[in-house]
């Protein structure tokens, strides 16, 4: 039986790899991502294949886009069986979108939220759904509270991590809210992978790419992992994983209240959308 699984940052990188593994295997991919080019191209490499391949343009830095294209996948697609969110955007320097979100803050993480939740009826609806949100989970970066969109002192790979400390403590509240359910939340981690590194970069961090482009592992070996975990997802609620590894939630990197003051952040800045 097809199955439908939605992809941020579906375009490109590791997205377009587990896009293009699912329809060539006969399920149907919902590809997001801000480029019409690349989405049509998609579209015709699964004309070909045993599935199907669906793009809907979206900026998810802009919460207002985001919600729309929430509103308009649900409606199209009732049932998801799976979530895989890989969209992310580098910036050396600071940027706000016109919303008043820090760039990284709101796409990385903000979009995210709403994707966990707004999709949450649909996915309730299949058999075995899941999460995958592809952040790099368990990296010691400390929070500042009273600067989670890096005002401050702002550093683009400083403000990568961080956020991707935000998005596990997201696993940890959509697991404590939810994890009676059938959804399961799993945090992944990729590895250093050559993707397509998409951003603004200085010429500095420019080279520093390349480099790691060329050590990095292709974007195809994150694939089989990946795939793994929405065809059998973990029992538990929550769950992280490097690649193949599993890696403990006990540590105070998922600490239950940090999430709830997280949260409750959070839901000041999205309210209603953010319950």
């Amino acid at each position: 039986m097809t199955k439908t699984f939605v992809i941020t940052g579906g375009t490109d990188g590791i997205g377009a790899a587990v896009a293009r593994a699912l329809f060539s295997r006969g399920d149907h991919a919902v590809v997001i991502g801000t480029d019409p080019k690349k989405g049509d191209r998609l579209i015709r490499e699964a004309a070909s294949a045993p599935g199907s391949a669906a793009f809907v343009q979206a900026d998810l830095s802009l919460m207002s886009g985001t919600k729309r294209t929430i509103s308009d996948v649900i409606e199209a697609y009732p049932k998801i069986d799976g979530l895989v969110m890989c969209a992310r955007y580098f910036r050396t320097y600071r940027s706000v979108t016109s919303e008043g979100f820090e760039h990284n803050f709101a796409l990385f993480y903000l979009s995210r939220v709403l994707f966990s939740y707004g999709l949450l009826g649909a996915l309730e609806k299949a058999d075995s759904p899941v999460i995958v949100n592809v952040a790099g989970p368990g990296h010691e970066t400390p929070i500042d509270w009273e600067d989670l969109q890096s005002a401050k002192q702002y550093d683009g790979i400083q403000a990568m991590f961080v956020t991707g400390r935000f998005n596990d403590l997201l696993g940890v509240t959509f697991a404590e809210r939810h994890g009676e359910g059938p959804v399961r939340y799993v945090l992944f981690h990729p590895g250093t992978t050559s993707t397509s590194f998409a951003g603004e970069f200085d010429a500095p961090t420019a080279a520093y790419i390349e480099q790691q482009k060329a050590l990095a592992k292709p974007a195809t070996d994150v694939v089989p992992p990946i795939v793994r975990l929405l065809d059998d997802p973990p029992k538990e609620p929550l769950s992280a994983f490097n690649m193949y590894t599993e890696l403990s939630i006990r540590s105070s990197l998922f600490s239950p209240r940090s999430a709830a003051r997280l949260a409750d952040i959070t839901a000041e800045l999205l309210e209603p959308d953010a319950k």
